[in-house]
């Protein structure tokens, strides 16, 4: 029988101590905190909404072929045309709507994890989801010899299973922060083992196509890519948020007093988890796994908005943004061709990546 995850208030927790209170007088302070924050808060929200817009158009005008800005709103609205309407409808919007979307899922999925774990590194990307994913799509193209929508559903299965795997493991009556990045770092590490191995053993030109796809790519974003994610994201994203702002805020005054408040505490972190590892898989699945998106989208929105928790919102206008001005950069930079987005997110996140952790020992040192 599926349960859901918030119990009446006072449900006592098997196997934990007696819920803690909480009192009136926190819960005002968090609102009042919440209330400061909200003039920033949307400025914020309005920048990085114009700043989308402008990378959207800028997207939308500029490749081998210009086409002017009016000529890309008549496009479309379907009144350009014929040779500019193909171009931005049929080989440009797609690539947009790509990463837009795929850079809001990456960004919110990484942000419900940091704030669930309560790390900063706890994203996808880095304790094993993408890993997953990454194994899925080339035993599917290495050994199965599959394309296409094939290699999508094979990546999304993959995380999946690599996420009930490190759920799995990371269980000692109840999941804390800390095992499950131990751990989704340790499948991780196996996973890329597997991957190394099968491309090894690949034909040159299977090895090539994998190896492609591994290292996250827009170039081949069309319609039949774009709708498949967008659909997903349709039902995922308000389900996400809707977790979010009814298992976070409890969590985030410890198990105890969220048990206190009524929170079934593993049901609804389970809950978020899933809806966290669908998010990621299924923008994997159309881009290939882009790295430090997630990473990066969580703690960009946190800083820029001045509030703790997931801020959910920035998180996906963080994530958009970084992904389609990184595919904006990788289409211009000097070379035959242009570069995939996975290697200039690569080269954008790795040191943010080394910054953290030499922050995080200084901190530990009491530096």
């Amino acid at each position: 029988m599926t349960h859901d995850p918030v119990a009446h208030p006072g449900t006592p927790v098997p196997g934990r101590p007696a819920p803690a209170p909480v009192t009136a007088q926190t819960l005002r302070a968090l609102r009042g905190v919440r209330r400061r924050t909200l003039p920033r808060l949307l400025v914020v929200t309005g920048t990085l909404t114009a700043l989308l817009l402008a990378l959207s158009c800028l997207a939308l005008s500029t490749g081998d072929f210009t086409v002017p800005l009016g000529q890309v709103l008549r496009a479309l609205a379907g009144r350009g045309d014929a040779a500019p309407e193909f171009i931005v409808q049929h080989v440009r919007l797609p690539r947009v709507a790509t990463a837009l979307a795929a850079g809001a899922a990456f960004g919110m999925s990484g942000a419900v994890f940091q704030s669930l774990v309560r790390n900063p590194l706890a994203s996808p990307d880095v304790i094993g989801i993408t890993s997953g994913a990454s194994t899925g799509a080339v035993l599917a193209i290495v050994v199965l010899h599959l394309g296409g929508a094939s290699v999508s559903l094979a990546a999304v299965l993959g995380a999946v299973l690599t996420a009930v795997a490190m759920y799995a493991l990371a269980w000692r009556r109840g999941v804390s922060g800390y095992r499950l990045v131990l751990v989704g770092i340790g499948i991780s590490a196996v996973l890329g083992s597997v991957v190394s191995y099968l491309t090894t053993r690949a034909e040159v030109h299977t090895a090539r196509e994998a190896l492609l796809w591994l290292t996250g790519s827009l170039g081949g974003a069309d319609w039949d890519r774009a709708r498949p994610l967008l659909l997903c994201l349709l039902p995922l994203i308000p389900l996400t948020v809707a977790l979010t702002a009814r298992v976070l805020p409890a969590l985030a005054l410890g198990d105890d007093a969220a048990a206190g408040l009524g929170l079934r505490v593993e049901a609804g972190r389970l809950w978020l988890v899933l809806a966290a590892v669908c998010l990621a898989a299924v923008a994997t699945a159309a881009t290939g796994p882009v790295t430090f998106v997630a990473f990066l989208a969580g703690p960009l929105a946190r800083r820029l908005t001045g509030r703790g928790g997931p801020g959910l919102g920035g998180a996906a206008l963080c994530g958009a943004s970084l992904l389609l001005g990184c595919d904006l950069l990788a289409q211009h930079l000097p070379g035959v061709g242009g570069y995939p987005v996975g290697v200039v997110t690569g080269a954008v996140g790795a040191p943010c990546l080394l910054w953290l952790l030499a922050r995080a020992g200084r901190v530990g040192q009491g530096g």
